[in-house]
């Protein structure tokens, strides 16, 4: 089925088949293990580009230095990064080290750890790589415009001893609201995607652009890095034939399995990195599919063998493990326990909020724009008084409640977390995440070191739902 699309859409079939095999070229192959040149400066400005391809027109973004995604950073664990940003966009903007245990000054929250950066000024970020992974940048300013725009970005910090891989390859997913001539449809922020599921797009692309086809080789073992950086798209991916194994979580290793039901599930924020052993025959093609909303699966892309001679026979005997990188683990028996309820929303069972330091009911609240409360408080910006305040260099365990119709991807800045729990049972492998994906009604129990001082948000990622409202701030002194 194709991927339903609004009927002023770029039709998703007609831009794959006029781009044909050159799509593979925007699926991003890394140097396995190598830390690359890294950029000193990130200029985030107004460009052009091939987003569906011809004979469309190019889509008017902001981008990173010209490009969407922005340059890659690349470094390994322990370097030192110092990266200018240059603001030349209409706004005001700051950049976000997405899953990065950052100081504090250096989050790229306007207000709360930085003034916003005026077009034409710079502001430098500086802080050590400490984890090993996949992570990626943006800024949290009108994020639900500026990132549908094209601000973001990956960075990548390599491991000191990688797993043995023949290629290393990330796809940055995204999701684009484009009208029929590939132009984004600027209605950024409306009430319905505010109140609903947030904005889902009509095109999907891989690293900027809609794909077609990737090519491997037969017996070559690939490191996928995914990384979701949609507004509010979730990815469940699946790779027929392929039998992934998901060897890290928002960068952080984990036992390395099979994903559950064989599907690979991304909500916005979240990233994953993949083992891929390609054991298929030369010109075999494997089709993959996204099928978390059921009445839209769609093609991803296809993954096809080439016809060179299979690179070797089986599969390599090499571990796929990855060192667990230096987070501090909680302890759980003697850690201070707390409920964080997140509620609103269309269908919700939220009666009233607080708003502003008043209490009020959702209608009148949703009169306002907004739609989402955490612990029954509206954000209405990023400063105001912390949900909790948390003693540093203490354990906690959060369980997150989500009491709406929606899903929601909960991420918490300057932090990892381990995810314990679901409704009370636990999961069989213990995930390290900073950004965690509940289902309707769902709960979750995630338990932490807060060792990293600072104001920090903890909100959802769904773009729209953080600003509807839905953000709040840990406080750890």
């Amino acid at each position: 089925m194709e991927l339903e699309a609004q009927p002023s859409s770029v039709s998703r079939r007609r831009a794959l088949n006029m781009l044909g095999a050159s799509a593979a070229t925007c699926l991003l192959p890394l140097a396995s293990g190598r830390a690359q040149d890294v950029p000193t400066r990130l200029v985030a400005a107004p460009a052009s580009l091939p987003i569906v391809g011809a004979p469309h027109a190019e889509t008017d973004v902001w981008a990173y230095n010209g490009t969407v995604p922005g340059a890659l950073v690349r470094v390994r664990r322990g370097a030192k990064l110092r990266i200018e940003l240059e603001n030349q966009i209409s706004d005001v903007t700051t950049i976000h080290w997405h899953g990065v245990r950052v100081p504090n000054a250096m989050d790229g929250v306007p207000h709360l750890t930085q003034p916003p950066v005026e077009r034409g000024k710079s502001f430098i970020y500086e802080f050590v790589a400490e984890d090993a992974g996949t992570f990626w940048y943006h800024p949290h300013w009108q994020s639900f415009e500026q990132v549908e725009r094209g601000l973001y970005g990956a960075l990548i910090v390599d491991e000191d001893e990688p797993p043995k891989v023949d290629r290393d390859l990330l796809w940055v997913l995204d999701d684009w609201k484009l009208t029929s001539e590939a132009k984004l449809v600027e209605d950024f922020g409306n009430f319905f995607e505010v109140s609903h599921a947030g904005r889902i797009g009509n095109t999907v692309t891989i690293n900027g652009r809609v794909p077609d086809t990737v090519t491997v080789r037969s017996g070559e073992r690939i490191r996928l890095r995914l990384a979701n950086t949609a507004n509010a798209r979730i990815f469940a991916l699946r790779f027929p034939g392929l039998q992934p194994r998901v060897v890290a979580t928002d960068g952080h290793g984990i036992e390395p399995h099979e994903p559950a039901d064989g599907r690979v599930v991304l909500g916005p924020g979240m990233r994953a990195d993949l083992m891929l052993d390609c054991l298929g025959k030369p010109g075999d093609r494997v089709r993959v599919i996204d099928d978390f909303y059921p009445r839209q699966t769609y093609r991803l892309v296809d993954i096809v063998y080439g016809q060179e001679p299979p690179l070797r026979g089986s599969s390599l005997m090499e571990s796929v493990a990855l060192k667990p990188n230096p987070v501090p683990q909680p302890r759980i028996a003697d850690a201070e326990r707390h409920r964080i309820e997140f509620g609103g929303g269309m269908m919700g069972s939220l009666q009233e909020a607080q708003i502003r330091g008043q209490r009020r009911p959702m209608r009148e609240i949703m009169q306002q724009g907004m739609a989402w409360a955490v612990n029954g408080k509206v954000a209405t910006g990023h400063i105001h008084d912390p949900l909790l305040t948390l003693r540093r260099g203490a354990s906690y365990l959060l369980t997150l409640v989500n009491d709406t119709a929606w899903h929601h991807p909960v991420h918490l800045h300057g932090h990892a977390f381990k995810v314990l729990k679901r409704n009370d049972e636990a999961l069989r492998i213990p995930e390290w995440r900073d950004t965690v994906l509940m289902s309707p009604k769902e709960r979750v129990e995630i338990a932490f070191v807060a060792d990293n001082p600072g104001d920090w948000m903890l909100h959802c990622h769904i773009l729209e739902h953080q600003a509807g409202g839905m953000m709040g701030v840990l406080r750890v002194a």
